[in-house]
């Protein structure tokens, strides 16, 4: 028994001796460092390359810009299609379903003004505005006018980052512009392009003048700044052209000019006032222009004249050619309808007309257009 006894305690000895050299060799082979660890198989450069100045600047617009832009989120309600009253008597008063949707916007005054498209915000019972710092605030829909898909909110806050406003009409076919917004909710995303044409006429509106920009726009873009090379707001991005629903190359803003017009009177009233002439245009045709010997094909033919209009007390005619407004010539119909329609109404402007007794000055004294006129302009 005694031998038994220190045969057990000698095995039992082995075993410890063993189960601790064990652990221990773990150990060392878990926390041994090795060389392939501590040495990367890359090369790598750490000094700074200067950016090209002709690629930088997008950088400095960026970093001047992208604080100024915000993203705009909106509830909106939306009915069943069974009829609110099938869920009220089924379903004890079942709340009205409720629709996301978001878009962008520039803050264009250091007290809270916010610019954005109106379709972004139509029909919305709340309406948050993220700033470029992540603080929201609940807005307020000052004014909005679908004509030209304008909208103006206000946020309580002071002191923010602003864009500061352009002149589109001098910028030229070609240059470069930078668009910044939310595409799909992607927040501050930039993209580059140029100016790929102006003065598009898509159908949207009868207002429409476009700034046409092959820079990325994609949904969650509308109401976000295109600006030019100097970090100036030269549109508010507003639509796409495309097939798949995404960017194709072909973007449109609203060029800032117009916005200028618009903003003042939505801030003011909470609505645009537009000017009444009260005719119907159509095109200068080849025969339009031989009867009014006219040496090119601009300016807008007078189709129809309603009753009791401004023109019709003016004394217009069908045929008349209208080829300037105010001093300013007229290109086409289109043209003629933006330039009556920022005229405030009671204006007394000048027409210079064309017939076949040759040119001559009508005076005009425009009224205020309703959404019931008759004609548009």
């Amino acid at each position: 028994m005694r031998r038994l006894g220190i045969l057990v305690a000698v095995i039992a000895l082995i075993a410890v001796v063993l189960v601790m050299v064990g652990v221990v060799s773990i150990r060392l082979d878990v926390h041994r460092p090795t060389r392939l660890e501590a040495q990367p198989f890359w090369q790598e450069r750490r000094e700074l390359t200067p950016i090209p100045r002709e690629l930088g600047i997008w950088v400095e617009v960026a970093r001047a810009v992208r604080p100024a832009v915000v993203n705009v989120s909106t509830t909106q309600r939306t009915r069943n299609p069974l009829g609110e009253e099938f869920f009220r008597r089924f379903f004890e008063g079942a709340p009205p379903r409720q629709a996301m949707s978001l878009g962008s916007g520039l803050m264009a005054s250091t007290d809270g003004y916010v610019v954005t498209n109106f379709h972004v915000v139509k029909d919305a019972a709340e309406i948050v505005v993220r700033l470029a710092d992540h603080r929201e605030f609940r807005a307020k829909l000052v004014g909005s006018d679908p004509k030209t898909d304008l909208a103006l909110l206000k946020i309580d806050v002071s002191g923010v980052p602003v864009i500061p406003f352009g002149d589109s009409d001098r910028v030229e076919v070609g240059e470069p512009v930078m668009a910044v917004g939310n595409p799909f909710g992607l927040e501050q995303t930039v993209t580059t392009g140029i100016v790929s044409a102006k003065e598009r006429f898509i159908g949207s509106g009868p207002y429409d003048d476009f700034i046409q920009t092959d820079a990325s726009i994609n949904p969650g873009n509308s109401g976000g700044p295109l600006v030019d090379t100097r970090g100036l707001l030269v549109g508010i991005n507003s639509a796409i052209f495309s097939q798949s629903g995404g960017w194709s190359g072909i973007g449109f803003a609203i060029p800032v000019n117009l916005a200028k017009q618009v903003l003042p009177q939505l801030r003011a009233a909470g609505k645009v006032t537009r000017g009444y002439l009260g005719v119907s245009v159509v095109p200068v045709s080849p025969d339009a222009a031989a009867r009014a010997q006219l040496p090119a094909r601009r300016g807008a033919v007078v189709a129809e004249i309603v009753n009791g209009s401004p023109a019709a007390r003016a004394g217009l005619k069908p045929g008349d050619v209208i080829i300037a407004f105010d001093g300013a010539p007229v290109q086409d119909p289109l043209d003629l309808t933006r330039r009556v329609a920022g005229t405030p109404p009671g204006t007394t402007i000048a027409l210079q007309v064309a017939n076949r007794g040759g040119q001559h000055t009508v005076k005009v004294t425009l009224g205020e257009l309703k959404d019931q006129a008759t004609a548009p302009r």
